[in-house]
């Protein structure tokens, strides 16, 4: 909540700071984001050595907080830069050690349903910290700096909560982890072929920006456009929990390819005449998307690896997805811009369909 009280309104903030531009936006956001993704390696890696998931967690989230509400003195672009890469770093550190933490807090069967209930949690804040952030702005007259220092507060009881009250199993000592051998050994057997799959999915997939500028293109007005946002947000929350509960028993295999399914379905959508209602369809389409594959690929991985490599699979997992990402979104961005809607989403379907028949053909057993 804290994060989404910002970042729904730090676009505009940032186009307002003298010498900014759409360039000097995507610029901030690339590089963060390309930063977050490949140090969650980095993290993953050193939870595993260490054992000391919570450490990690805890710096991660205590560094975010600090830095965040330094937006409200930030004057000029670099400032938000600086402000910016420091979070997504603060978010890196904590990543993969809190998925490993999360799937050792609960024994294999609740996985999904595990991650499906934090998936949930996470979209709540999405859509309530936004909505705090305007309220405050409308009913109590704060500024946008005053948002940014307010953000401080949900931050603080979240440090509280992890100092007080999350609790770490024992793992085995330092000392016993020795890097290449644990990557080596986290990509042998089927972990390698998931990767695949997921890599093959991900250099398809778009961001949920494109949804909107569907429905901007299907004719749906600006001040329409933040409600076609919390459409998908409000789809990923309401799918999550089931979409765990359901791959805790049917397979978590079989609910990915349900989720990749539902993605094509999505992208399937947006090849057909635009209008309001296809364009608010495939928010909804595109949401539940989210809520399947963002719970159950991330309950899936320590699946395929050793108990004492989760920090490491996750790390990787982190690293090739957002790499794929990345591709993906200046690939689809290139193909809209360039040749329309109909061929990107076309390129999104390819890839789509080689995915879940890679899923079903190569990853069908645990290490």
């Amino acid at each position: 909540m804290s994060s989404e009280m910002i970042f729904s309104l730090l676009p505009t903030f940032l186009l307002g700071l003298p010498g900014s531009s759409v360039a000097v936006l995507g610029f901030i956001e690339g590089t963060a984001e390309a930063l977050s993704y490949a140090l969650r390696a980095v993290s993953g890696i050193f939870s595993d050595k260490f054992r000391k998931r919570k450490m990690f967690v805890l710096v991660g989230y205590a560094l975010s907080n600090a830095v965040k509400p330094l937006f409200a003195v930030a004057r000029v672009p670099f400032d938000v830069f600086v402000i910016r890469v420091s979070d997504r770093v603060g978010k890196a550190v904590r990543t993969s050690p809190r998925d490993a933490l999360l799937c050792e807090s609960v024994s294999e069967e609740r996985r999904g349903a595990a991650f499906g209930l934090h998936r949930t949690l996470d979209q709540a804040g999405a859509i309530v910290g936004p909505v705090i952030a305007s309220a405050t702005m409308l009913v109590l007259g704060f500024t946008v700096r005053d948002v940014f220092w307010m953000s401080l507060i949900p931050g603080t009881i979240a440090l509280f909560i992890i100092l007080f009250f999350v609790k770490e199993r024992a793992g085995k000592s330092a000392g016993e982890f020795r890097l290449l051998e644990g990557i080596k050994s986290a990509l042998s057997g089927n972990f390698s072929w998931l990767l695949v799959v997921v890599g093959i999915f991900s250099l398809g997939a778009f961001n949920f920006s494109f949804v909107l500028l569907n429905a901007k293109e299907a004719g749906v007005a600006d001040s329409f456009i933040p409600l076609v946002y919390a459409v998908v947000n409000v789809a990923y929350a309401a799918i999550a929990i089931p979409a765990g509960v359901l791959a805790d028993r049917m397979g978590k295999e079989k609910v990915m390819i349900l989720g990749y399914s539902v993605f094509l379905s999505a992208s399937v959508l947006i090849l057909l005449p635009i209008n309001g209602v296809v364009a608010l369809l495939v928010a909804v389409v595109y949401g539940a998307y989210l809520g399947i594959v963002g719970t159950v690929q991330r309950a899936l991985i320590p699946d395929y690896v050793e108990p004492n490599l989760k920090g490491t699979a996750y790390g990787l997992y982190y690293l090739l997805v957002g790499s794929a990402f990345f591709v993906s979104n200046a690939v689809v961005g290139s193909l809209w811009e360039y040749f329309g809607s109909s061929i990107a989403s076309t390129y999104s379907v390819i890839l789509s369909v080689v995915a879940i028949l890679a899923m079903m053909l190569f990853v069908r057993k645990k290490a």
